[in-house]
């Protein structure tokens, strides 16, 4: 009976101290190690280097929106169709499509997003205008976020500012939907 005793003493001890945790749903009942100290923030793996995708899109940029997650902040791209390509980099300064002129963008470190789809129609009618190119969304009260702001949509590409509060990693997902449409989602993590 002590033993039985001492040895629950020890497991509700372990789990109170955070040595112990549940596993996964199919391990009812069975206690595993809780993550090492290493382990990265939130379980993300993502780094910080260029990703990119090479295709042309037939899509068209229709709207961009954030935001705010637990373990990061959002930024998505919709289209009115399928997404093809994009380019999303860490960049010393964004410049704007078709005069390289540089966006002005608050934060320490900035990320350069480019979708392989334009924001006009065939007859060059805009689908996307922002009315504030230099505010895309506010982003005030974001752990990551600094600024998002319009580069411009020229030649079938368009290019967003994201200014952050530090080159931090980040990951980029397609989805489909709504809808025929789809969307390029950027999340940039709060911490390494």
């Amino acid at each position: 009976m002590k033993k039985t005793q001492a040895l629950l003493g020890a497991v509700v001890m372990a789990a109170g101290l955070g040595v112990l945790a549940p596993a996964p749903a199919a391990g009812l009942g069975v206690f595993t190690q809780a993550p090492a100290a290493a382990d990265p923030y939130c379980g993300q793996v993502w780094g910080s280097l260029m990703k990119t995708v090479p295709a042309m899109s037939k899509a068209k940029v229709v709207n961009v929106r954030t935001g705010q997650h637990y373990c990061f902040d959002r930024l998505v791209i919709d289209l009115n169709g399928p997404v093809a390509g994009y380019t999303i980099r860490y960049v010393p300064q964004v410049v704007q499509d078709g005069s390289g002129l540089p966006i002005p963008l608050e934060g320490q470190a900035f990320l350069q997003l480019t979708v392989n789809a334009p924001a006009y129609d065939d007859a060059g009618k805009s689908t996307y205008n922002p009315p504030n190119k230099s505010e895309l969304a506010d982003v005030t009260g974001y752990q990551t976020f600094r600024q998002v702001a319009w580069a411009g949509s020229f030649e079938g590409y368009s290019s967003l500012g994201l200014g952050v509060r530090a080159r931090l990693p980040f990951r980029v997902q397609t989805l489909a939907g709504p809808g025929s449409g789809s969307r390029l989602v950027v999340d940039v993590a709060h911490f390494w």
